[in-house]
């Protein structure tokens, strides 16, 4: 299926301003669309980076950039039922991460945790424009040249302790 989406990969094209209500992203061939209901610009710690294997194996990176959305501001639309689901229990929690892409392209689309039930770690790579992440997870996963951070000083939300929260201030 060919992709009707005008995205050229240029975000510059993309005023922000157009996005202060909602926010459309799509997998490469265009069969799934996920439609995000949130002003992510006035709300820019959903945006994170995480460094654990699974993630690095979904995304193909060193690291993955997600967006942690409340479920309820989330639409997915897949009218040709090619939305496919993995479920993933080799996880940091010990609990079931469902890994969701696109079963034509192969485009990853989120991952739902059932560590946190009303979110969902959206892929931001299928959206035109992103706020810039705001905290990293696992970083004691960062590859040996990743001497720091690629955001600076971010916050760290989980470093490598298995299931137990690292948090630390802003």
């Amino acid at each position: 299926m060919a992709s009707t989406s005008s995205f050229t990969g240029d975000p510059k094209q993309y005023p922000i301003e157009q996005f202060k209500e909602e926010i459309t992203g799509s997998c490469n061939c265009g069969a799934i669309t996920v439609i995000v209901k949130d002003n992510l610009w006035a709300n820019p710690e959903k945006g994170h980076l995480c460094h654990c294997q699974n993630c690095r194996k979904t995304s193909g990176s060193f690291v993955t950039s997600n967006m942690a959305m409340e479920k309820a501001k989330v639409e997915i639309r897949d009218e040709q039922g090619k939305l496919k689901r993995y479920p993933d229990y080799n996880t940091g929690s010990g609990k079931k991460v469902e890994r969701c892409f696109c079963g034509e392209c192969g485009s990853a689309i989120m991952s739902d945790p059932e560590l946190f039930p009303d979110l969902v770690m959206l892929k931001t790579g299928m959206f035109p424009r992103i706020p810039k992440p705001e905290c990293e997870s696992f970083v004691g996963h960062r590859q040996s040249w990743e001497e720091q951070s690629v955001l600076g000083s971010a916050p760290v939300l989980f470093d490598t302790v298995r299931g137990q929260a690292k948090f630390e201030g802003k």
